[in-house]
């Protein structure tokens, strides 16, 4: 990995080029150009000098594309290392997404999912906003569905939640990151809201989308974690109105100021409590989908043929199954959603 004084890789035997994050992207010019030298040739090492934003999407899946609208992070979480390697907070103009979703469309795709490293901090580099981003791609006939990747709750506002709301192309799926469920962790963790602001917006989402589909990534064991404040966690955990829970255990990383905390938790706890909310999590998704039995709701059926069945997802995300059907595949069908079985719905 490349520190923010100096390529430290370059240091290393047979190295002959290193590239930094603002360079990777224009790799095949380079390997071109290459010439064996006994000193390695840097270009663009340090973070600070990132300023180009790449646009990409994905083509691998028949139904949905991938369109990356951001990239980099100008928080500055004591756990995360995502700055240092990704650089500041940069984006894509709407003007340019819009052609690209457009583009994306032409190729048969019925959905897109916007991704970055953090999308409701878009429009730092065009003096754009992300709620005027989605009120425009909302005006692509040939996209049936827009799904908004993970956005912090801070960045989530009331407009942009009130315009998922009643968009017929932005579906209610939320993917949240809380963290900690404890005041004080938050703030160790220089995390920009607290958790009655968090309770907050899965309530204003809940209240105009009774059935979106909320996933909340909570950090298992961070330094100082004691048992009363992870009981408190799961107390809260339980009472939210959230679909699934994505556990990540701490783990100490490098040029961190979280490393350097007092009261580093064993990794025997951090399993164990890991062990339980992975638990609850299965519970809150199991929850989630028997409430969603017997609703009619409108299917996406994807390419892949698993024993026979052909697999689809609904806009709040709920996994549906039925018998292998080719004419079915990149369609959107309003079904009755029954016959749960674990976390999948087969229908007949």
């Amino acid at each position: 990995m490349l520190s923010n004084k100096k390529c430290k890789i370059s240091n290393l035997k047979g190295v002959d080029i290193v590239l930094g994050t603002n360079e990777k992207f224009n790799l095949i010019k380079y390997v071109k150009n290459l010439r064996k030298n006994k000193i390695p040739e840097i270009y663009s090492c340090e973070t600070s000098e990132i300023k180009n934003f790449f646009s990409s999407y994905s083509l691998d899946e028949r139904t949905r594309s991938f369109l990356k609208i951001q990239d980099g992070c100008n928080y500055k979480c004591t756990y995360c290392t995502i700055p240092m390697a990704r650089g500041k907070s940069r984006n894509d103009s709407i003007k340019n997404i819009v052609k690209t979703a457009e583009e994306i469309s032409k190729k048969g795709k019925k959905e897109i999912v916007l991704t970055g490293v953090n999308i409701g901090d878009f429009g730092r580099s065009t003096n754009e906003n992300f709620l005027n981003l989605i009120k425009e791609l909302d005006k692509i006939e040939k996209i049936e569905r827009f799904r908004i990747s993970s956005i912090e709750p801070n960045l989530l506002s009331d407009e942009i939640i009130d315009f998922v709301g009643i968009s017929k192309k932005f579906v209610p799926h939320f993917h949240i990151p809380l963290q900690s469920g404890i005041n004080r962790i938050l703030k160790l963790m220089k995390r920009p809201y607290n958790v009655e602001f968090f309770e907050n917006r899965i309530k204003k989402i809940k209240n105009i989308m009774p059935d979106a589909f909320i996933g909340v990534d909570v950090i298992v064991g961070f330094p100082s974690e004691t048992e009363d404040d992870f009981q408190k966690s799961i107390a809260l955990l339980k009472s939210l109105d959230i679909s699934d829970l994505h556990i990540f255990s701490y783990s100490q990383r490098e040029n961190t100021k979280a490393i350097l905390m007092k009261d580093q938790i064993l990794k025997k706890v951090i399993n164990e409590r890991s062990k339980i909310l992975r638990k609850l999590a299965e519970e809150k998704k199991n929850f989630f989908y028997k409430k969603n039995e017997g609703k009619f709701k409108k299917v996406l059926f994807e390419s892949r043929n698993i024993e026979n069945k052909i697999i689809g997802f609904t806009d709040n995300y709920l996994k549906v199954a039925t018998k292998f059907d080719e004419n079915l595949i990149n369609k959107i069908f309003k079904l009755k959603i029954e016959n749960l079985y674990g976390q999948i719905f087969l229908l007949k």
